[in-house]
């Protein structure tokens, strides 16, 4: 017969709501933009021996305390530590351009510049979802956005992003049927969040979205085979 080695009762784990717990832990709840060129690092199976620098859109505290960069990257603004496919990308680090350091977490000055805007901006949590904030985007990103797969797909500029109180992230599209005034802002009444009227949107660098405008045969080629296999992920 088996001996106890505790005295304490068993206890039943429910492991659904561990992973709530774990994911909402990594909530993002406050943005800063990247304005000093910082770059995300990272390298691909295909040239091992190269590495890829891209400029970051923001920094993100999650509500662990963590500050993680972000890239627009496919379907999502993207924590730059959750690329690791060997195909597509996988994250090495953050990269000053001036000194060519190489940084294995955020700079300090994003972290306490993220940590004391949270501490001002405490918002006071409600059930519904919220806007928390807006940055405009700086990089000249574009999304390739797609209601049907059979369909046209239309390349149109990002003009900003929006955090919302669930930690997703939202860019703003314009509609241009509603353009009044020039340049477009983020909070003027043309823009849209992209996800609300397009079932698949992808990013791009401007670089990679003149190519697809110019109709440049090895992008178009790369960008079907990228994009149509593919359903729309979790937005993280």
């Amino acid at each position: 017969m088996g001996i106890s080695l505790s005295s304490r009762p068993a206890q039943v784990i429910d492991l659904e709501t561990m992973r709530q717990r774990h994911k909402a832990k990594q909530r993002l709840i406050r943005l800063a933009p990247e304005l000093d060129g910082l770059e995300m690092v990272y390298q691909l199976a295909s040239d091992p021996d190269a590495y890829y620098g891209m400029p970051i859109m923001a920094w993100g505290l999650r509500e662990d305390g963590d500050v993680v960069g972000l890239v627009p990257w496919m379907e999502a603004l993207t924590p730059c530590h959750r690329l690791d496919d060997p195909e597509q990308g996988r994250f090495v680090g953050y990269r000053d351009p001036e000194t060519e350091e190489l940084l294995e977490s955020a700079p300090p000055h994003k972290a306490l510049e993220l940590e004391h805007a949270a501490a001002y901006f405490d918002y006071e949590e409600t059930r519904e979802v919220t806007l928390i904030q807006q940055l405009p985007d700086t990089l000249g990103t574009h999304a390739l956005c797609i209601d049907d797969t059979q369909g046209p797909w239309q390349l149109k500029q990002v003009f900003g992003w929006r955090l919302y109180s669930d930690g997703n992230i939202e860019a703003l599209l314009a509609d241009e049927s509603r353009v009044e005034s020039t340049p477009i802002l983020p909070g003027d009444d043309c823009l849209y969040p992209g996800r609300s009227r397009h079932r698949l949107v992808y990013f791009f660098q401007r670089r990679i979205a003149n190519r697809i405008r110019e109709q440049d045969p090895t992008t178009l080629e790369a960008l079907a085979l990228m994009v149509i296999p593919h359903e729309p992920m979790e937005q993280r």
